[in-house]
């Protein structure tokens, strides 16, 4: 069956009536007006999870105007909940501006191009001016907007201005809506500019929504609820509802209900396995949620094959900032995740950006309101906070990790004589003296002292290594304390077809005043002879197989092969 699939479009009117697939979210505008104590929301959402596509929505029901819009909402949720609600059909002047463009290197460009979304907004409501009810004070403030001539302050208070004449000039308040409203604050934390940014998005929002008698209802869309202290102080009218929260849980996403309907329209039921693994994973408020950009092109995809759609739109600069400044430090927790496995850590839902450099529970707060990590609460005591369980939650986002940990090592060790390459080619022909290089390289440039010697540094070592291989997927798997014959190697390398060689490391540490380099790297010679750890790999048809012992002291690296004929 032949879906209209719409891919990319944002606007809800040019949707409906084109007759394309839309998954009723209408259920928005009732939870709204349900809340009439909470003037203005927060809702953020990570990108392409159709927060513009709501807001659109939202505008398309609230605004007022003189052409019919009931063809657009006759045969959804909302119009059938009933008269109280459609008593807002179309009541309210809508205010609706979007910051998701201003993402610019220099403050000077961001700031200019803020003040034409403001320019274009007051032009839109040029009537006000021209039909007369503005004082003449005012009206020259207008006037100076729309002539780029304003001074800050008339910026600050655009919002606040805008909302009294329309509430003016319509008789009814105002309904305002800002989509990515946190879109230049990322910007300005990555280009060295976020602290101009938070002094305008302070004033604008807080001039705009707190005590606006002119405020109807606000609601603001965003990836991050950046902390009180930063935007928020004065906004003590805001309620924030983010995905930890049940309340708009289901508002924006897929249900797994949703996503299995549009399947069977397709004749694709048969698939659903296939699009949980890639686009499932996700926990807003206890639900199941999916990657709604994701399903879409997967369904408009002729060939019906799974591929990271989500990824490859456009890149989180200020995740990928912080991922690659932290990859070495994390990288032992990210081999966790890139396993399958999850970490249990406290997740806070105010980000404090000034933090992202040293607080490490603020890098996890991000990750996981950016879709990167997927979040289920755990309490343990009723009487403290609750930790979150983190996980990847599919497919496609494990690709992010796996290619910002290349991008950075590539970065990180271009012209200090470490290469990916060299590590796996010696590894794959058994060269221990290269891989000893290689590592001895890769240690140097990019482990601290001070990460050598936390507690547990096997772990330290162990994701360190993991994290450097995964660059051999998908030709070669690359697997942790996997069973095999008699005992656990600790890193199998495992070619993905037969006849190609297989690789079987046995990491050991040094231990100040009980154990030497030497005596550690012996150790792991001995253990690798004895327990007949090429069983796996030789039953997947690996040859040769390589046996290598690598033993860590600090900052120093030894390898060596055992004293034995690789198998064949």
């Amino acid at each position: 069956m032949t879906m209209r699939i719409p891919i990319g479009i944002e606007d809800f009117r040019l949707l409906r009536e084109r007759n394309l697939v839309y998954v009723d979210k209408s259920r928005l505008i009732c939870e709204l007006i349900d809340k009439p104590g909470v003037q203005a929301v927060l809702l953020p959402r990570p990108r392409r999870f159709g927060k513009s596509l709501n807001l659109s929505m939202l505008r398309c029901y609230f605004e007022k105007r003189s052409e019919d819009f009931t063809h657009l909402f006759h045969d959804l949720a909302v119009w059938r909940a009933g008269d109280a609600y459609r008593a807002h059909f179309q009541r309210y002047p809508v205010i609706h501006l979007t910051f998701k463009g201003v993402k610019l290197e220099r403050y000077e460009d961001a700031w200019a191009a803020i003040k034409e979304i403001i320019t274009a907004l007051f032009d839109a409501h040029r009537y006000v001016l021209d039909e007369g009810v503005l004082s003449a004070t005012e009206a020259e403030a207008y006037r100076s907007i729309l002539a780029r001539e304003a001074p800050p302050t008339l910026y600050h208070r655009a919002l606040l201005d805008l909302s009294e004449a329309l509430h003016r000039y319509h008789g009814e308040k105002v309904v305002i809506l800002i989509d990515e409203y946190d879109q230049p604050i990322h910007a300005g934390y990555v280009h060295g500019y976020v602290r101009e940014m938070i002094d305008f998005f302070r004033a604008f929002l807080t001039e705009g929504l707190k005590g606006n008698p002119h405020l109807e209802r606000a609601v603001l869309t965003g990836i991050l609820r950046i902390a009180r202290e930063s935007i928020f102080s004065g906004l003590n009218n805001l309620g924030v509802y983010t995905l930890l929260r049940s309340e708009f849980a289901t508002s924006f996403g897929f249900t797994e209900p949703e996503v299995v309907e549009l399947l069977e329209q397709v004749g694709r039921r048969d698939q659903l396995r296939l699009v949980q693994h890639w686009y499932n994973g996700y926990r807003f408020g206890g639900h199941v949620i999916y990657n709604p950009w994701s399903v879409l092109n997967f369904l408009a995809d002729a060939e019906g094959r799974a591929r990271p759609y989500w990824l490859s739109t456009s890149s989180n600069d200020l995740v990928k900032q912080v991922l690659e400044a932290r990859a070495a430090r994390l990288q032992p927790v990210f081999e966790v995740l890139l396993a399958g496995g999850g970490i249990e850590r406290t997740i806070d839902e105010n980000v404090v950006l000034d933090q992202l450099g040293h607080d490490d529970d603020v890098v996890w707060s991000l990750l996981a309101f950016s879709g990167y990590l997927n979040a289920e609460e755990r309490v343990h005591d009723p009487m403290e906070p609750p930790t979150h369980y983190l996980t990847i939650p599919n497919r496609e986002v494990r690709e992010v990790y796996t290619s910002t940990f290349r991008t950075w090592m590539k970065a990180r060790m271009r012209d200090r004589g470490a290469s990916l390459d060299r590590l796996t080619r010696a590894l794959l022909e058994g060269d221990a003296d290269a891989v000893e290089e290689q590592l001895q390289l890769f240690v140097d440039n990019v482990l601290s002292y001070h990460d050598t010697g936390t507690p547990g540094p096997e772990n330290l070592y162990h994701g360190f290594i993991l994290g450097l291989l995964a660059v051999m997927e998908p030709e070669y798997l690359v697997r942790s304390n996997r069973e095999s014959g008699r005992g656990r190697p600790d890193v199998m390398i495992r070619p993905a077809q037969p006849g190609k060689p297989g690789v079987l490391l046995e990491l050991k540490v040094a231990r100040p005043g009980r154990k030497t380099l030497e005596q550690a790297l012996a150790e792991g010679l001995a253990q690798m002879q004895g327990q007949g750890y090429a069983a796996e790999l030789a039953a997947a048809g690996a040859t040769p197989i390589h046996t290598l012992a690598v033993a860590f002291d600090g900052k120093e690296v030894r390898v060596r092969a055992p004293d034995i004929t690789p198998l064949s």
